[in-house]
């Protein structure tokens, strides 16, 4: 199906840059259609004769309009159904190309291979969550321009699905070990109520409704990065842009998706494990 509309559009072009470019084309074209046109005004005005009683004793109004645009339609419908067809042309085409796409946040279905290294961690010591940290540290405006009403976020790792906390606990591990960044949980746990008023913020936050997003499962995480006491969020800042691609490589390592690599909306510090069957096509 997209390929003949691939095609079928193509070929629309071609007969408008023909028409455009090839006078001869264009004029044996517009011959037939003015022909077309004359036979077209010809039952028009024979029907008219016929009906031209009736349109006499009838009153001025809304019945008067609709048959004059009646008239118009017919005597030039060929032009009309010209243009309906190339204004429309594109947006079925695009609609046709989206058949069967959903957003890459909700596919479930994704699977990643995970480094032997980094499973056998996972299969060893129960990782702790950390202590909670101070709230006043998720109030600054950096933090809220990202994550909205993040003052109102759950940070509580005991909510979260037991696997998806310890592969997140073992990203941060590693983070600190190997490449010294400090990682700091901004919201795990969402509840669908929060979810519906974040998405009623618009798409720049969230295209997920309540139940839509894996955060309602424990299954999901928005996290960022702890320096010199601050949180830092901006990927502006060339040692967060820094982190947030070795974030992101360190949680695909671990069998997660890192919204990052989504091609609809980038979300550096957002990551989830995808389950078939949790989240419902909607």
């Amino acid at each position: 199906m997209v390929i003949f509309s691939v095609v079928a559009y193509f070929l629309l072009v071609c007969a408008v840059l023909a028409l455009v470019f090839l006078p001869a084309l264009r004029e044996r074209v517009w011959s037939q259609a003015v022909q077309w046109q004359r036979q077209g005004r010809a039952r028009v005005q024979a029907w008219g004769q016929r009906r031209e009683q009736g349109l006499r004793s009838s009153t001025e109004g809304v019945g008067d309009v609709v048959q004059r645009l009646a008239r118009f339609a017919a005597l030039n419908w060929i032009w009309l159904l010209g243009g309906a067809a190339v204004l429309l042309s594109a947006p079925l085409l695009s609609s046709w190309l989206r058949l069967g796409h959903a957003f890459e946040g909700y596919d479930h279905t994704a699977s990643r291979e995970m480094d032997p290294k980094i499973a056998a961690l996972l299969a060893g010591e129960q990782l702790v969550p950390p202590p909670p940290l101070p709230p006043e540290l998720f109030l600054t405006k950096e933090v809220e321009k990202v994550y909205p009403m993040a003052a109102r976020a759950s940070r509580q790792w005991e909510l979260l699905d037991a696997e998806f906390q310890q592969k997140l606990l073992v990203v941060f591990r590693l983070m600190q070990e190997q490449h010294g960044y400090e990682m700091v949980l901004i919201e795990g746990y969402r509840s669908p109520e929060r979810q519906n008023q974040l998405a009623a913020m618009g798409g720049h936050v969230t295209r997920a409704g309540g139940g839509q997003s894996y955060h309602q499962y424990g299954l999901a995480a928005d996290c960022a990065f702890l320096r010199n006491g601050k949180v830092v969020i901006s990927e502006a800042d060339p040692w967060a842009a820094k982190g947030y691609e070795l974030y992101g490589q360190m949680a695909q390592s671990v069998g997660m998706v890192w919204g990052g690599s989504w091609r609809s909306i980038k979300d550096l510090g957002h990551v989830e494990l995808r389950r078939p069957g949790v989240i419902k096509p909607g």
